[in-house]
């Protein structure tokens, strides 16, 4: 009896430390992230709102402004938008 009791400790005290050890992780990341997106050097996509690298590879220029995406679906999602503004514009001129 007390053997099964030793292994059912272990087996918990295993689980914890695992499991709290990706907590840790999470948390480090989140705050790396923070550090990241304070100092510049992270940027929100335009379309779905994820922090990418500023200068990550997934990037285009519109007028002045430099977007830079997570995915080519978000960009090219952003630039049906940009399509779809244009006759509008063309006619406001």
């Amino acid at each position: 009896m007390i053997r099964w009791l030793i292994i059912a400790l272990a087996i918990f005290l295993l689980f914890k430390l695992f499991t709290g050890d990706k907590k840790v992780k999470e948390a480090k990341g989140k705050k790396q992230e923070e550090k990241l997106v304070a100092s510049g050097e992270m940027v929100k996509d335009p379309v779905c709102g994820t922090f990418v690298e500023k200068d990550g590879p997934i990037r285009i220029r519109s007028g002045e402004t430099v977007h830079s995406f997570c995915s080519y679906e978000c960009r090219d999602k952003f630039l049906k938008q940009l399509e779809a503004s244009k006759p509008d514009q063309e006619k406001a001129e």
